[in-house]
């Protein structure tokens, strides 16, 4: 019998393989069935994943993968920016059987690229960052890691990003390659600037603005005016609001208008 928190990490690890796509219903009865469990155990790990923004809930639909929106995506890439740039900056030293595990790791994702597995490829280039955090000795970022991790992957499968998988792993060995070396610096930016390619890849749609067609149609006419134009109009509207006869302000009755100067 599965435990709650055996069958969230089933569910999380299916997300991260992309096998399980944004918008998926998760019956209770057919994963109890699946998992040997009863519906309570389901529920409890359902609500867990709900809590860490992996699944939603409907009262009438029932439990469902999340369909990331366009500032879900944005939110969720600036939140791994952050943390995983901010792990290396704080870092003093590498030690040995960290560069050894994040060695392996890399292995099995060279290996992975040249097999037929998609689900296991895509696990393993989402799981580094992971594996990254861990060797770096903090599980806790590395579980935070996780779940933004998994939710970065249902974005790039709602989204139809187009990244290439090779330039992911190459991207992974440089950053190890720079931690190796000690220049913790180069390894920061290299995990920017990789995060910030598999963002730059998704197909984010143009922000729908609701009032763009009313709103061209009362710019103005004219355009923007400068400063002497704009003097002009003001020296307008003076004269048309004064009654007929009347001097402007500061002019002698006897002394010639300063309007046709002023246009002059």
């Amino acid at each position: 019998m599965a435990s709650a928190s055996e069958i969230s990490e089933r569910i999380v690890e299916a997300v991260m393989a992309q096998k399980l796509a944004p918008g998926a219903r998760l019956g209770e009865q057919p994963l109890a069935m699946l998992f040997d469990c009863s519906r309570t155990v389901v529920r409890e790990a359902l609500t867990r994943l709900a809590a860490r923004g992996i699944v939603t809930v409907s009262a009438r639909r029932g439990w469902y993968v999340i369909e990331p929106s366009e500032d879900d995506a944005r939110e969720a890439f600036e939140a791994r920016r952050v943390i995983e740039t901010g792990l290396i900056r704080s870092l003093k030293t590498v030690h040995k059987p960290a560069l050894k595990r994040l060695k392996a790791h890399l292995a099995r994702e060279k290996a992975a690229l040249t097999g037929s597995d998609v689900g296991m490829r895509s696990f393993l280039l989402g799981d580094f960052h992971v594996c990254l955090a861990e060797c770096l000795g903090n599980t806790l970022l590395a579980d935070t890691l996780r779940d933004f991790t998994a939710r970065t992957t249902l974005i790039a499968m709602l989204y139809q990003s187009p990244h290439n998988a090779v330039a992911s792993c190459e991207d992974h060995v440089q950053i190890v390659a720079a931690l190796e070396r000690g220049d913790f610096a180069q390894a920061e930016q290299l995990m920017a600037a990789h995060i910030g390619t598999v963002q730059d890849a998704l197909r984010l749609p143009i922000a729908y603005d609701p009032l763009a067609q009313l709103r061209q149609a009362l710019a103005p006419v004219a355009g923007p005016v400068d400063a002497s134009e704009a003097q002009v109009l003001r020296t307008r509207r003076a004269r048309a609001a004064r009654p007929a006869g009347a001097p402007a302000s500061g002019t002698a009755p006897d002394e010639p208008s300063t309007y046709l100067g002023a246009l002059l």
